[in-house]
């Protein structure tokens, strides 16, 4: 049997697939940190493929340190390369990092005008619906998960929640349609959560498979940066001297290992919606806390956040699906 057979996946414990969804929601106010360091290094760049190549290059600089100094990381390199020679992991299945690259590349191009809760909303979008998808296709470590009515459920709600949290800001035209760009970025998410797990299960390191993902993802971005370049010259901005403005790459290290790690616990839907709920709460926190001149939550926005929580609960309490 091949990793991409769909064979019947071991039933999983309510206690596994809970702590699952409390590291993708710590993971997922990650994310929207780092979105806005991100779109703060895009400011600074004049460029967001500028900035995407930065922060994922810095990534990609401290797995190449990281993995073959740890026996894990090694023995992972030597499995991925046996499962790959075998036929047991696609060569498709290693380009993840292709969707990484976007959603970062969109937090530079689009946060400055967007703001991190807007476009946590377009993200959102994309990736409930995606989500379910890749795990109906069953194309993470899971196989076939049937799409039940308390899962369906789960998924709309959230988008819901997300569009009360920001309903206000999606009133002009234009705004909507930079938001686009990371609508399409959250469709990839979802299969890039699955793939990565499957990485992950054929290396057996959650260190490899973060590895391959920037790999892959630095060196898209560098292609497109190397287009963005001939046609629109260097960029004008500069490098800033803030070191907390290169700790995008180091934050999507943790996020990446975190769901290559967890998507066999919770499968990919569950993943996503425990992501989403991290990145809602802390892009609110980030709104209120520290705001920019794109941001402004109000008593909406926080309703929705508190939906969005119910939200993920409601798919994550829902039983295994019987075949």
């Amino acid at each position: 049997m091949t990793i991409t057979d769909t064979a019947t996946p071991p039933v999983l414990s309510a206690t596994r697939r809970i702590t699952g969804v409390a590291l993708a929601s710590i993971s997922g106010v990650a994310v929207a940190v780092q979105s806005r360091i991100n779109g703060e290094l895009g400011e600074r760049l004049a460029d967001g493929f500028a900035a995407a190549v930065v922060s994922f290059g810095g990534g990609l600089v401290v797995l190449l340190v990281l993995v073959p100094l740890t026996p894990g990381g090694r023995r992972g390199l030597v499995a991925l390369r046996g499962a790959l020679a075998k036929g047991t992991l696609r060569p498709w299945q290693c380009l993840g990092g292709m969707c990484g690259a976007f959603l970062v590349a969109s937090q530079g191009l689009t946060i400055g005008s967007l703001g991190v809760a807007v476009f946590t909303v377009a993200v959102v979008a994309g990736q409930s619906g995606s989500s379910l998808a890749v795990d109906r296709a069953g194309i993470g470590p899971t196989g076939r998960q049937p799409v039940t009515r308390q899962r369906l459920a789960g998924a709309v709600l959230t988008v819901l929640a997300v569009g009360l949290a920001v309903g206000d800001r999606l009133k002009d035209p234009g705004m909507l349609a930079l938001a686009l760009l990371p609508l399409i970025a959250g469709v990839g998410t979802a299969w890039q959560q699955a793939v990565n797990g499957r990485v992950r299960a054929a290396a057996d390191s959650a260190l490899t498979a973060t590895l391959v993902n920037f790999f892959v993802g630095t060196v898209t971005l560098l292609v497109a940066f190397a287009i963005d370049l001939a046609v629109r010259g260097w960029p004008t901005g500069h490098l800033p001297t803030e070191p907390w403005l290169y700790l995008g790459g180091p934050i999507g290290i943790v996020f990446i290992a975190i769901a290559a790690a967890i998507v066999r616990f919770t499968g990919v839907l569950l993943l996503g919606l425990a992501t989403i709920a991290g990145q809602i709460v802390g892009a609110v926190l980030l709104d209120l806390v520290s705001p920019t001149a794109a941001s402004h939550p109000g008593l909406n926005t926080l309703l929705g956040a508190a939906l969005t929580m119910v939200a993920v609960l409601i798919a994550a309490l829902a039983p295994p699906a019987r075949r």
